[in-house]
């Protein structure tokens, strides 16, 4: 893959003195989804309005495709599209001509069979007369994306765009962006859903105060640092973990039921052998074992919780 998107030391101070970036570093890959996760505050909205041209940055540089958002800025921005938190739609208008309207900002020529098959990616089509005011709010976040993608951009900016929107409708719009990324899109997503970086992202970025913590293809960075736990259900329930037991650091359920072992999947012995014999030579019988791998969220919490130290 090629780079498409640079950030390079950037910083953002606003007025009042707060800096929401910190020298904040990212390249961001042609035709690669990626998501930008982080906690309230974080800085990513900042970042993205950064990149988009929205806010100004206070010193750094800022390329897409090679061109600086500042000295190129209309290149730039006709190359991006924008889908914003707010729904901040015309509610009058209908939803072909909200489109149609995106697509004359940039000052491409009429095409009529393209926005049509936009809404038709984004099931949206039988809705095209429809105005805006009788849609739900998740049909109002695909027609921001319909808006945003009416002037064909090759980079596409998804700030929190599954937000209030149902499971299903979730699901929906995941499908719709790898779609996207199969017409060669170049997707970044902010999300509070982590389950949804989890699903659709190629690789994976933690920003936190401003500083992007890492950057890492998702599947590598759950193999380094995820964990994996054995729950082991008990024939009977214990009161205690035996003390022959406390080498593993168990943990045990309120009931006594069961007991808990986590282990680190890159390690060279993860206990789980010597767990299973001292466990027979305490007294204790198994009914059942599970085994269940971290998540994506485990790994996020724990980085904002280990920078917060």
């Amino acid at each position: 893959m090629t780079g498409i998107v640079s950030v390079q030391n950037v910083r953002k101070i606003y007025d009042g003195g707060f800096e929401a970036l910190k020298g904040t570093n990212l390249e961001i890959q042609e035709g690669e989804i990626i998501a930008l996760l982080g906690p309230n505050g974080a800085g990513k909205t900042t970042l993205i309005s950064t990149i988009c041209g929205i806010s100004s940055l206070t010193s750094g540089k800022i390329t897409v495709d090679g061109m600086d958002i500042g000295t190129d800025y209309r290149k730039v921005r006709a190359m991006i599209g924008l889908v914003p938190q707010e729904i901040a739609l015309e509610p009058f208008e209908t939803v072909i001509n909200s489109v149609r309207f995106s697509r004359g900002l940039f000052g491409k020529k009429k095409n009529e069979a393209y926005l049509d098959e936009v809404l038709k990616t984004l099931s949206l089509f039988d809705k095209k007369n429809s105005k805006v005011m009788t849609l739900s709010g998740g049909m109002k976040r695909r027609v921001l994306i319909a808006k945003a993608l009416a002037h064909e951009p090759r980079v596409l900016f998804l700030d929190e765009p599954t937000a209030g929107v149902d499971v299903e409708l979730r699901k929906d719009m995941w499908n719709t962006v790898a779609k996207l990324k199969k017409q060669g899109v170049t997707i970044i997503l902010t999300t509070h859903y982590i389950e949804e970086a989890e699903a659709i992202a190629d690789r994976i970025a933690v920003i936190n105060s401003g500083e992007i913590l890492l950057v890492e293809d998702k599947a590598a960075l759950m193999a380094r640092m995820g964990k994996k736990k054995i729950r082991i259900d008990l024939m009977e329930p214990a009161k205690t973990v035996p003390e022959r037991l406390a080498p593993y650091f168990l943990e045990l359920a309120a009931d006594g039921s069961a007991l808990t072992y986590t282990y680190d999947v890159n390690s060279e012995r993860t206990g789980i052998t010597g767990l299973l014999n001292d466990l027979q030579a305490a007294g204790l019988q198994m009914r059942d074992v599970q085994t269940q791998q971290s998540s994506l969220e485990d790994i996020f919490v724990g980085l904002v919780q280990e920078d917060a130290k």
